[in-house]
Order: structure tokens, then C-alpha cells, then sequence
């Protein structure tokens, strides 16, 4: 399964039933599960207790008020502390049931989410970007909110309901079997109806959900883009953007609300006129001496009992609907496959130590488009510094990302130390390659927080000591509150440069065997330029490290350089003799040269 199942599924297309969906969101929140049977158990005691009122008014009225000796006041008094009695027990016995369903309901809920939650992170960096985030976003979270409503509440209902409509329907046949004939005959097309009713507004609130999805990847793309936006002055067609996915949004909900109403008010009309009849045709019964006005009065309690659970459970199965919707949407993101999987336990533990790499007939193509490497075969000798150049889309980050195992290879293998990295633990692959992204994305934390993140074992020590060596002591010193400075979300209250210092000293404490550097330099000014690559000496010594490099300064300060064209390897060697050369890389260094003398 690829991400495009993820999307299909949002769009309703190639669902799984209702029963499947239900099925399988129980077994990935076993806890939905536990103590079922008590729970079942005191809701029939919830539900049981309900009829004593319809049982006690016909007692209370043919044996009590209505006795052959007249009225007798300590036979009513007896059934009316019976009932008071039953009453206070059924209460506690729904409150039990209420507070089992709760903690089960979160219980499960809580597992389903971070499982959910989890295998977002175990997709490849592919399919995550097939998917917008704010549709992920939502399936971790409004989607798994509108389960735990129908689950505490509507679970809830629907158990009691279907309980309560069993009693009612026994007890109406033992008062009646015509005027129960008479109710079930009234209900039975409401019945009949419902399955083609409860599809319609099941395809209604999948659209919904998607909906959710919509807005919240709307309005989190614009929150995060709020200073490009300003930039380039498009506030107003972004505001436009976001109100047309707030008003497509609005649209489904209604949508989903009109079916809701149609189905509800089917069910309250039958109600209604299920009650004249019984009072119609139970009037001409107790006229015939077929019924007591006792047993009158209690069945029509009795259908108040059937009735409400038929209006509450036409309500509910909407809800049900709506939470069947979400489970899809959560499901289709568990189901699928980590394309890129951790081997686990059967994986391979890779001893410390400098690295081999090896890329062994290496091609890559995205899925639906080209190649963008091919047959890439090479070794990089352990404790080497490599330089990747090449023009923007040449295949460069590419080879990072299969390098570090963002992505696996359409074709061939990577090896480390003569492992295919495809067979080698996660645990182990991220101890000793480290991959240092040109964003140099920082969480909102303090800078100590952000440059521990790898480590959270090294002291404040250790973190001084990694920003002295790596040449930022000065820097750090004119930060507002040293390590303690806060950088603000996704580290915005720094500099573009700033950031990527904070990346490097992160990646210098991870201590890896193994350091790519994807453009870490690229947002980095040429007075600091020159102190990180001192410090990366430093770093890359004893070390093997692969640096994905836009500058060529970082080219030749490199042992060695491999230049990619348009997805091809086609030139290698020390930068001097390349240079010397005149293919590939003596031009990048001639346009190169070019741009230093303008500036």
C-alpha cells in the first residue's frame, strides 16, 4: 500500500464496511475490550431497573388504587419504596457503566493515537511529504477526538438502547401482543430505511473529516509561512485560501447535518404517531376488557421506553457514522506500510568504529517519475571527507537521503561496512551516521534543549565544551542568556546561519561515525563560514563524512570530490586535478571563481 491509499481512503473510495472499520479499531485499542463483559452486565441492571417504573404505576394503580376493597395505602406505599429503591440502583449501576466506558474509551484512544502517531514518524520522508501535514495532523488528533465522543457517549447509548428496546419489546408482549405488533409494525419501515439512510450520511461525514483535514492544513501552513506571506504581500489570497477551506469545511458539515436532521425527524415522526395508535387501538382494548387501565397506562410507558432508544439510536448511528469516518482516516495511516522498516531485533548492530561506504549499482526514481540516480557504483574509504557537488537537481540530496536512509534504492543496495543499511537496527543506523539538514530545524526549546536533542545524557559541561570547540564560544557569549536562550518556534527567533550552528554542535555531540552534511553551510555567512569549517576539521577527523556541498569552498577542503551530473556519477578525484581536468567541476569551479570576484 502507498501513500495513495492514504489520500484514497480520505476520499471515500475502496472503504472497508462499517463492521470491518469497528472491527479492526477495537484490536488496535485493546483496552476498548477489557472488562467488557461487567461493563454489559451493569448496563443490563441500568436497563432493567428503567422498566420498574412502567411496572410500578400498573401495580400501583390495578393492585393499589384501584383494589377490589379500595384503595389500599400500605401496598402502595411498598411498591413506591421498591421502586425508589430500584431506581437509586439502577443510577449507580449507570454511573459504573459511565466511568468503565470512559477509562476504557481513553485508554484505548490514548494507545490508538500514539500508535498512530508513531507510524506517521516510521513512514519515509516520501510518503510523509505525499501527504499534507495538516491531514496528518488531524487523523492523530480531531479524527481520533470524534471516536472518543461516539465511543464514551454513543457506545454508551447504543449499548443501553439496544438493551432498553429487548426489555421494552418482552414486557410489551406480556402486557399486549397486539399493541406490540401494532409498535413494530410502525417502526419496522423506519428500520428498513435506516441502512440506505446511514450510508448517505456515512459518505457525508468521510467528506467531513477530509474537510478537517483541509482547514487545518490551511490555516498551520499559513501560520508557519506568516513572514513569507508578508513578504510578498499576499495576505489577502492567503485569507482567501483559508476561507475557501473553512467555507468548503461549513459546507460538508452541513451537508452531513441535513441527512442527520432527516433520518432524526423520521424517527420522532413515527414516534408520534406510534403513540396515537397505541392510545387508539389500547383504548378499544380496555373497552373489550382486553386490557386494565393499569396495563394501559403502563404500556404506553413502555413504548416511551421503545420510542426513546429508536430516536436516540437513529442519533446515535449518525454519530457512529461520524467516528466510523475518522477510524477510516486513522486506519488508512496504520495500514500503511513503513516502506522504509526497521528491521528490529533481526536487524544488524554495527560496531563503532570509522565507516566504509558503499554504494553498489545504486538507481533511484520517485514514485511516478523519472530516474533521478542512475547506477551510481562507488566506495568511500573510512576516515575519508567527501565532497558531493553538483547543480540544483542534479541528484545531490538524493544520495544523502539513501545515504542515511531516508529512502531505500529502486535498485541495488547501500552498504556500511559491507552491510546493506536496509538490514541494519534504526537504533543502531542513527548512532553512527548523523545527518545534518540545510534547514537546521530547532524545536522551541532553549538552546541547550536543542543542542542536546541527540544526546540528552551530555551535561551543560559537555555543551559548552562542544560550542568552544566547534569555534562558537564567541557566539554563544552574545546570545541573551547564554545556553538558556530561548529560539522560538521551529527556531525562528534565530538567523537562518544561527540555526545551522546550533544543527552543527547537535550533530558534534551525537559523536558519529558517519557525518553527512547536506548544505549545512549554504545559510551560513563567510565570516562564519570560515570558523565552522575550522571546527569541522575538527569534527571529521577519525570521522568518515559526506558533505552535500552548494559551496565549493566546502569542495575543496575535501580529501576528495564526487561530481554528479543530472543523476549520474561522472567525475571523481582531490578538487586540484579535477579542476585540471576541464569537465564538470572545473566549470562549476569556473562560475564559482566568477561570483567571488563580483563580490
Amino acid at each position: 500500500m502507498s501513500s495513495s491509499t492514504i489520500a484514497g481512503r480520505a476520499d471515500g473510495t475502496e472503504q472497508p464496511t462499517a463492521l470491518h472499520t469497528l472491527r479492526r479499531g477495537v484490536q488496535l485499542s485493546p483496552e476498548l475490550r477489557q472488562g467488557l463483559v461487567v461493563t454489559l452486565l451493569l448496563a443490563a441492571v441500568a436497563t432493567v431497573g428503567r422498566v420498574v417504573v412502567p411496572f410500578a404505576v400498573q401495580q400501583t394503580i390495578d393492585r393499589g388504587i384501584l383494589a377490589p376493597a379500595g384503595p389500599d395505602v400500605a401496598n402502595v406505599s411498598r411498591l413506591l419504596a421498591l421502586a425508589a429503591c430500584v431506581v437509586v440502583l439502577t443510577a449507580i449501576a449507570a454511573y459504573a457503566v459511565n466511568v468503565r466506558l470512559f477509562r476504557a474509551a481513553e485508554g484505548g484512544l490514548a494507545t490508538l493515537r500514539v500508535g498512530a502517531f508513531r507510524h506517521v514518524h516510521d513512514l519515509s520522508v516520501l510518503t510523509q511529504s505525499s501527504e499534507r501535514r495538516g491531514s496528518l495532523v488531524s487523523r492523530v488528533t480531531s479524527d481520533v477526538d470524534t471516536i472518543s465522543n461516539f465511543v464514551q457517549f454513543g457506545g454508551l447509548m447504543l449499548i443501553l438502547s439496544t438493551l432498553q428496546l429487548a426489555v421494552a419489546t418482552g414486557l410489551m408482549l406480556a402486557y399486549s401482543p397486539l399493541l406490540t405488533a401494532v409498535v413494530w409494525g410502525c417502526f419496522l419501515p423506519v428500520f428498513f430505511l435506516a441502512k440506505p439512510m446511514q450510508r448517505r450520511v456515512s459518505q457525508a461525514y468521510a467528506q467531513v473529516r477530509e474537510r478537517v483535514g483541509g482547514v487545518l492544513s490551511a490555516v498551520s501552513e499559513s501560520v508557519v509561512g506568516a513572514a513569507t506571506i508578508r513578504a510578498y504581500s499576499v495576505e489577502r489570497r492567503t485569507a482567501e485560501r483559508v476561507d475557501a477551506a473553512v467555507q468548503a469545511h461549513r459546507d460538508a458539515a452541513v451537508g452531513a447535518q441535513v441527512r442527520v436532521a432527516a433520518s432524526f425527524s423520521l424517527g420522532v415522526l413515527v414516534s408520534g404517531l406510534v403513540s396515537v395508535v397505541v392510545v387508539v387501538v389500547g383504548t378499544w382494548s380496555g373497552v373489550h376488557g382486553h386490557l386494565t387501565l393499569g396495563e394501559l397506562l403502563a404500556f404506553l410507558f413502555l413504548v416511551q421506553l421503545f420510542t426513546g432508544p429508536v430516536q436516540i439510536g437513529t442519533e446515535v448511528l449518525n454519530e457512529m457514522q461520524n467516528a466510523i469516518a475518522g477510524w477510516r482516516r486513522v486506519l488508512a495511516v496504520v495500514d500503511t506500510p513503513a516502506d522504509v522498516a526497521d528491521p528490529g531485533e533481526d536487524g544488524a548492530v554495527l560496531p563503532r568504529g570509522p565507516i566504509t561506504v558503499r554504494f553498489d549499482h545504486v538507481s533511484y526514481a520517485y514514485p511516478g517519475g523519472p530516474t533521478v540516480l542512475h547506477d551510481v557504483d562507488l566506495e568511500i574509504a573510512p576516515q575519508s571527507r567527501i565532497a558531493v557537488v553538483g547543480e540544483t537537481g542534479s541528484g545531490k540530496t538524493t544520495f544523502a537521503k539513501l545515504l542515511t536512509r531516508l529512502m531505500d534504492p529502486s535498485t541495488g543496495c547501500v552498504q556500511v561496512d559491507g552491510v546493506d543499511l536496509r538490514q541494519v537496527r534504526f537504533s543502531s543506523l542513527r548512532d553512527r551516521i548523523v545527518l545534518v539538514p540545510q534547514d537546521g530545524f530547532l524545536f522551541d526549546d532553549t538552546l541547550l534543549a536543542n543542542a542536546r536533542f541527540a544526546m540528552p545524557q551530555a551535561t551543560r559541561e559537555d555543551v559548552l565544551l562542544a560550542f568552544t570547540e566547534l569555534g562558537l564560544a564567541e557566539w554563544l557569549e552574545g546570545m541573551a542568556h547564554g545556553l538558556d536562550t530561548k529560539v522560538g518556534q521551529r527556531g525562528e527567533s534565530l538567523s537562518a546561519g544561527e540555526r545551522q550552528l546550533v544543527a552543527l554542535a547537535r550533530a558534534y555531540l551525537a559523536d558519529p561515525d558517519l557525518l553527512v552534511l547536506d548544505e549545512a553551510t549554504s545559510a551560513v555567512d563567510p565570516a562564519t563560514e570560515v570558523r565552522i569549517q575550522r571546527a569541522l576539521d575538527g569534527l571529521t577527523r577519525g570521522r568518515t563524512s559526506i558533505a552535500i556541498a552548494h559551496r565549493l569552498s566546502t569542495a575543496e577542503a575535501a580529501d576528495e570530490v564526487i561530481v554528479v551530473d543530472a543523476g549520474v556519477v561522472v567525475e571523481r578525484g582531490p578538487a586540484a586535478e579535477l579542476v585540471q581536468q576541464g569537465g564538470v567541476y572545473a566549470a562549476l569551479h569556473e562560475s564559482w571563481v566568477s561570483q567571488q570576484r563580483l563580490h
